[in-house]
C-alpha cells in the first residue's frame, strides 16, 4: 500500500518537472531562483535544479521515441 502510494507520487513529481521542461521550451519562463526566494540554501537550489534535469531529460527521451515512431508527425 505504502510502496503504490510512493511510485504514484514519484510518476506525479516526474509528470510535473517534463510539464515544467515543455512551458521552458516552448515559452521560455522558468522558475525564479532569486537568493530571497526559497533557494536561499545551495542545497535547495541544487535540488530544484536537479528537478528540472529529470523533466528535461523525460522530454527528450519522449521526443526522441516519438520521433522514430510511426504514430507522430512533426508539423511547423
Amino acid at each position: 500500500m505504502v510502496l503504490g502510494r510512493l511510485a504514484h507520487w514519484t510518476f506525479d513529481a516526474v509528470l510535473l518537472s517534463a510539464f515544467l521542461a515543455g512551458v521552458r521550451r516552448s515559452t521560455g519562463l522558468t522558475p525564479s531562483l532569486k537568493p530571497d526566494s526559497l533557494s536561499e540554501s545551495p542545497g535547495v537550489k541544487k535540488w530544484i535544479e536537479n528537478y528540472l534535469w529529470v523533466g528535461e531529460s523525460i522530454m527528450d527521451q519522449s521526443v526522441a521515441l516519438m520521433s522514430s515512431s510511426g504514430y507522430f508527425e512533426r508539423k511547423r
